[in-house]
């Protein structure tokens, strides 16, 4: 469980919402964890190289459902971050591959009713990704320690995949 903390910070109350290392285990419950050193792995194209197998379960339903594939390059965040919202795909999966050894920050939050319980921050290792399952509430892309790429994986189509929700009382993401 995260350590989280009540805190008075500049005008207003945030609750201190403590980053732990990313491992498949403990993201389990909100997607998979994208790593070529945990992956089964077999040689390809006469051993010249090497498939790391089936990382990742990406979801994309609805009626014109299709999988997209995109670049994204991000600008590093500074940490403590403040987070005031995350949000989620109700109809597909997203993930999140690095293309630099650069770690990145990846919050997630249960499902409470409708609406994002207590989140949870991880710190991912370098060259870690995520598949954030489809329907988990998570904050957005948020590169640590220098610019960033990123191949992206989600769903694309004409029905809306985006829900939003905003905290009441804000989080501050730091390290313990």
């Amino acid at each position: 469980m995260s350590e989280i903390k009540a805190k008075q910070h500049g005008r207003g109350r945030v609750i201190s919402l403590l980053i732990r290392p990313l491992t498949p285990a403990s993201f389990a419950p909100f997607g998979d964890v994208i790593d070529m050193n945990a992956a089964k792995s077999f040689p390809i194209n006469a051993g010249k190289c090497t498939r790391h197998h089936d990382l990742a379960k990406v979801e994309a339903t609805g009626p014109d459902a299709r999988v997209l594939i995109s670049l994204l390059r991000g600008e590093p965040y500074d940490l403590p971050l403040t987070l005031t919202m995350v949000e989620r795909h109700p109809l597909g999966s997203q993930a999140f591959v690095p293309l630099t050894r650069n770690s990145f920050l990846v919050v997630v939050a249960p499902d409470e009713g409708d609406c994002p319980g207590t989140p949870i921050a991880f710190e991912t290792a370098p060259g870690q990704g995520v598949n954030i399952a489809r329907n988990v509430w998570h904050g957005i892309l948020t590169p640590l320690h220098g610019v960033s790429d990123f191949v992206v994986i989600d769903r694309g189509g004409e029905v809306s995949n985006l829900e939003e929700h905003f905290f009441d009382t804000p989080y501050r993401v730091e390290h313990g």
